[in-house]
């Protein structure tokens, strides 16, 4: 799946923040571009970020690291995470998988 197409299908500033691109059984794949804040709250599996573009922190639990194009991040499900004082063009790949409640 080409980045440039996902973050196209996204649309403008307006629109939708993230969008769903592939389900299967457990596994979802989904781009993620923020606007000005991330607004997440934890989720209900395992995830991975696989950061496409721009640079920010991302606060994992009681960590905050910094992170940059090509970075990858775990979280387990449930974990408060977001990202922080992310560039105007951060966007990211979303992995969910595994069963409910993380492994």
């Amino acid at each position: 799946m080409d980045s440039q197409w996902a973050l196209e299908q996204l649309g403008t500033e307006t629109e939708d923040t993230w969008l769903g691109l592939f389900k299967h059984g457990p596994l979802e794949i989904e781009i993620y571009k923020p606007r000005g804040h991330d607004p997440q709250e934890p989720h209900w599996a395992d995830e991975v970020y696989c950061v496409i573009s721009g640079t920010g922190f991302f606060r994992n639990g009681e960590e905050r690291n910094p992170f940059k194009p090509g970075d990858l991040m775990f979280v387990p499900a449930g974990v408060s995470h977001r990202f922080e004082d992310f560039s105007d063009d951060f966007a990211t790949w979303v992995v969910f998988f595994g069963p409910e409640s993380g492994e």
